[in-house]
């Protein structure tokens, strides 16, 4: 669980309160679609259900690191909370995707959207494989997810002297995440024809397009942005999220090996059975011997490997030294993250709460 942070139920409740009144719009605007399409929205809908709202809280942080210092008394906008309701549409959108292409059952304890889909199909005696129409309706669900929170951010920034910077680096993030996403994928592939001392580099590129920049650094300039931050601020910003985000990705790639499922509502090792081709599988073929590491890459990506299976891989990856360079790795980032703020022209509270937030974000068991 994230560790305590400044005001996360304010966080939480503003963004819930924002998306209850943004779906109520959508389903009023939808009601000529027929009862088949009302079912899609109320699958949009569950998946809004949940998380911690990191983005939204990064959004937040970043307006009030940038408002709070000419103002100490700035108050929250709805513009504000509706870009960072905007932000978790989006992750949604990212998560249906991710869980379709990774053939994942399980997101945050219940069923993947195609599974939830499929089961609707199955239970309404439809006919047809319900299991490809789960697959489809995925595909379609994530996509109107990425149009939901187009809608709502364009509704939001509308009125704002901003809104052009805003809009440029929401974009840029739709494109970075999209491109880190194919990349993710492609690596599951490509990582074979290209040398093994490469492979760190090839990882850490992913996880700075589709995770990083995405998960920590994006939404806090787009705060600062809707707070008309100058450049010095947001390059502040961007300098502290990057490697913030790049901590958290890593941290996030161990517990795909290592978490406990009771935590994270993800199956134990389940990247192992996936065939991710994290920074932590390539440091560890990096010290494997030939022998080894053939062994090693035969059982990645097995989506049927036992529990002792992937103890095993769990015990090479550990054994290898790997797990130990990553965990120094997330200290590195840390601490470049907390130098980033040092003599930055923000809002010195907000900086305390920007601290805690990174710590909460790279330590952490879910």
């Amino acid at each position: 669980m994230l560790g305590v942070v400044p005001s996360p139920t304010l966080v939480s409740d503003a963004v819930a309160a924002r998306l209850r009144l943004f779906l109520d719009r959508m389903r009023e605007e939808s009601i000529d679609y027929g009862p088949d399409a009302m079912g899609l929205l109320d699958s949009a809908a569950d998946t809004l259900v949940g998380g911690k709202r990191l983005r939204a809280r990064f959004c937040h942080a970043g307006w009030q690191a940038v408002a709070r210092f000419r103002d100490r008394d700035a108050q929250e906008s709805t513009a504000l909370w509706d870009v960072c309701a905007a932000l978790e549409i989006f992750q949604s959108a990212a998560l249906v995707h991710d869980d379709l292409i990774d053939n994942s059952d399980t997101r945050r304890g219940r069923p993947a959207a195609h599974r939830a889909l499929e089961s609707t199909h199955r239970e309404a005696g439809w006919v047809g494989d319900a299991a490809a129409f789960g697959r489809s309706s995925a595909i379609l669900l994530g996509d109107l997810l990425v149009a939901w929170s187009d809608d709502l951010l364009e509704d939001a920034i509308d009125p704002l002297p901003h809104a052009a910077a805003v809009r440029r680096e929401y974009g840029r993030m739709r494109r970075d995440v999209t491109v880190g996403q194919f990349l993710d994928i492609a690596e599951e592939s490509a990582w074979s024809v290209h040398a093994t001392d490469s492979h760190v580099e090839r990882a850490l590129r992913v996880v700075s397009l589709k995770s990083a920049r995405y998960s920590i650094e994006q939404p806090l300039v787009l705060g600062a942005a809707i707070a008309g931050g100058a450049d010095d601020q947001l390059d502040a910003l961007r300098r502290f999220g990057r490697p913030v985000g790049m901590a958290f990705q890593l941290r996030d790639d161990v517990l795909g090996v290592y978490g406990d499922a009771a935590v994270t509502g993800k199956p134990a090792g389940d990247d192992l059975r996936e065939g991710k081709r994290t920074v932590l599988v390539a440091l560890t073929r990096e010290t494997l011997d030939t022998s080894a590491r053939n062994l090693f890459d035969e059982m990645l990506g097995d989506p049927d490997l036992t529990a002792e299976q992937v103890a095993f891989l769990q015990a090479t990856i550990s054994g290898s030294g790997a797990l130990d360079r990553v965990e120094r790795m997330i200290d590195v980032y840390a601490k470049d993250a907390d130098r980033a703020l040092s003599g930055a022209r923000l809002d010195n509270a907000a900086v305390g709460d920007l601290r805690d937030l990174a710590r909460a974000a790279t330590v952490r068991s879910a």
